[in-house]
């Protein structure tokens, strides 16, 4: 199973809209903007050296989702919603000052129950997280690091890492959910002269999907919908009926007979995706979250948790004059790719190794953990409190590897839910997942397993920043602790589940 399970509907349907109520494909999908610096600043690191500097607002934005939708209230970053795409290239650091232009007040429900967002706090804080960057902590957008409108922060982004498709967005403790899904995210690529040599689609044939749902009111505004029981402390998951790519709903794209590289980001509070064509075709996939694969792995459903990314190569060479759907779940439309007749041919093949994952060997642990993932229920059965190895997040730090040395995470899920879990600054591979008995592992802690090791996915063979910790199942991921010491956090990325504890910091130490 992947993916939490739908609550019942969580919206007066008297309220909000039903998208199946518009007209389909009717709105181009928007391209994102890369961003421009603007100028040098001396670097962090050493003041003698000049880097690129670029300023980025935070700001309320008025968005056309749909053709026929009034203007929708958004907070983005620049000027809209996806913000801007951040280009890097490996080795090459640069300087980000986050600015604050929001309003004083939240337009979606603050709960004040949860811990970071009590009533007597600031109502709109925010902090960006680089999600995948390794970073220094005091630029990782730690969640207490929070700012208030009229202020800024700077981050500095070393990029000292391989190409991939990274993404920025709020990490305000207590808010995030809230932040994120008025808008506040965005696309980040690193590049590399290695990869640019593997002769990949590129320039116009290179395009960010940034795929989330959202509800709005009869009045095309955000519905973020409170807690869906009488008297329940919060709200535990959100699943919105609108699907949108690159802030459209229901958009096309128009393309050439030919491969095009998509980078996809599932930006969505807490949905799984499970994507296909409408023709039933294959496609490639051939990155993750941290970058390439070792090879392109043919898919005919990709299934991406929130937060993870894929890279995927579609061949419309031999479509031309179709009309293609990317679905969800065979049966949702989200977008749709309007193939050409002619024109726009490319000879270049796919290269069949891409470049090379050396996997990690367990011997090179230094030490395993075991975690857990911990959920409570009271008497009606409702949902009131989701933890991280039965820890709230201001209690002690508990997880202190050792700079430059290598650890097993060993999570067990006894949940029924997938959870995707998140650990800032590393990228790691997954090793395997095992199906266990919960009952045995929550009332006396043993792991009794029934069922076989079952390796990775092919999809994800390559290096990652979030794995999804599967229903009932023991999920071990191994990653080196490299880059900086400091204090960083590790959770779930189901927005709703972090923003009600389930996220806890953990410290790289230096000995």
């Amino acid at each position: 199973m992947h993916g939490a399970h739908p609550l019942p509907p969580p919206a007066d349907t008297r309220v909000t809209l039903d998208p199946n109520s518009l007209a389909s494909f009717v709105d181009p999908l928007p391209i994102l903007k890369i961003a421009q610096s603007s100028g040098t600043r001396p670097s962090p690191g050493d003041s003698k050296v000049e880097i690129p500097y670029y300023r980025v607002e935070m700001r309320e934005l008025e968005s056309h989702v749909h053709r026929d939708l009034k203007a929708t209230r958004v907070w983005g970053f620049g000027a809209s919603s996806p913000g801007p795409i951040l280009e890097a290239r490996s080795g090459e650091p640069m300087l980000v000052e986050w600015v604050s232009a929001l309003p004083q007040r939240h337009f979606l429900p603050v709960d004040h129950n949860l811990h970071g967002a009590e009533a007597g706090l600031p109502e709109v804080r925010s902090v960006v997280h680089l999600h995948g960057g390794r970073v220094p902590p005091q630029s990782d957008g730690y969640p207490e690091d929070w700012f208030v409108p009229g202020k800024s922060a700077f981050a500095h982004y070393p990029n000292q890492q391989e190409a991939a498709t990274l993404w920025y967005h709020d990490h305000a403790m207590g808010i995030n959910r809230l932040n994120s899904y008025a808008g506040l995210l965005g696309v980040y690529i690193v590049r590399n002269n290695f990869e640019e040599a593997l002769n990949l689609p590129r320039d116009k044939y290179e395009i960010p999907l940034v795929i989330f749902d959202r509800m709005f009111d009869k009045d095309g505004q955000l519905y973020y919908p409170e807690a869906p029981v009488p008297n329940a402390p919060w709200m535990p998951e959100v699943f919105g009926n609108a699907h949108l790519v690159n802030g459209k709903l229901l958009p096309f794209l128009d393309v050439e007979p030919r491969k095009y590289r998509f980078r996809v980001l599932n930006g969505a509070n807490g949905r799984f995706y499970h994507l296909s064509l409408g023709n039933g075709v294959f496609f490639q996939q051939i990155g993750t979250d941290q970058g390439l694969l070792p090879a392109p792995v043919p898919v005919k459903q990709l299934t991406l948790g929130p937060a993870e990314r894929a890279d995927v190569v579609i061949d419309f060479a031999t479509h031309g004059g179709e009309q293609i759907i990317l679905k969800n779940d065979v049966f949702t439309s989200i977008m749709q790719f309007r193939v050409a007749k002619s024109g726009g041919k490319d000879s270049a093949a796919l290269p069949q190794a891409l470049r090379p994952v050396d996997r990690i060997p367990e011997s090179a642990a230094v030490k395993t953990r075991q975690l857990s993932i911990d959920e409570y229920r009271d008497l009606t059965g409702n949902t009131t409190l989701m933890l991280l190895n039965k820890s709230y997040w201001h209690m002690p730090v508990t997880e202190k590897p050792v700079l430059n040395t290598t650890e097993i995470w060993t999570i067990v899920n006894p949940t029924d839910d997938s959870h995707p879990i998140h650990l800032h600054l590393v990228r790691f591979q997954i090793l395997d997942r095992r199906r266990f008995e919960p009952f045995a592992f929550q009332t006396a802690g043993e792991l009794k397993y029934t069922g076989p090791v079952t390796p990775p996915e092919p999809g994800e063979m390559g290096w990652k920043d979030t794995v999804r910790a599967e229903p009932k199942m023991v999920t071990r991921i191994i990653a080196r602790f490299e880059g900086y010491t400091g204090r960083y956090v590790w959770h779930c990325h189901i927005l709703e589940h972090e923003d009600n504890e389930m996220m806890r910091p953990y410290e790289i130490v230096a000995s």
